[in-house]
């Protein structure tokens, strides 16, 4: 199997520093844009999260915003072509089922370096990721580490 290029690769996006970083290294690994896979994943609301019941916050209103912000991103990145998906569940186990679904060569993902009891609190989607993808996975190093 050779390493260049891919057919499908994905990318999650957080809109961090670090989703920009790994948008332009997965977009050197495609050969084309459109084989490129940008995901957000939304934790699902709750019955009584305050937003729903008010009645004014649904998970397509939140989609929608996602989307908004994936237009802007792109946009001043200067990309287009990409697919982007937002999906709804726990984000590592959501991409790494996303990725299967679309048969996807690779998934770029970065990683955001934190540790002790941050690590613990936030956990790892990368590692989750890691663990649950059945192709292979780019953990990125931070953009800023030393």
């Amino acid at each position: 199997m050779s390493w260049l290029p891919k057919k499908k690769v994905v990318v999650p996006v957080d809109f961090s520093g670090e989703s920009e970083h790994s948008i332009a290294v997965a977009l050197e690994l495609v050969a084309d844009p459109s084989e490129l896979y940008l995901v957000h994943v939304l934790f699902p609301l709750d019955n009584v999260s305050p937003g729903v019941l008010l009645g004014d916050m649904t998970d397509e209103k939140r989609a929608e915003a996602v989307r908004d912000s994936f237009d802007k991103l792109l946009q001043q990145l200067g990309v287009t072509g990409v697919n982007i998906e937002v999906l709804f569940g726990k984000p590592g186990l959501e991409v790494a089922e996303y990725a299967a679904r679309i048969g996807a060569d690779l998934i770029a993902i970065p990683s955001h370096g934190y540790d002790g009891v941050t690590r613990l609190l936030l956990g790892s989607v990368a590692e989750r990721v890691i663990r649950h993808a059945e192709c292979s996975v780019l953990v990125l190093r931070r953009s800023d580490a030393e």
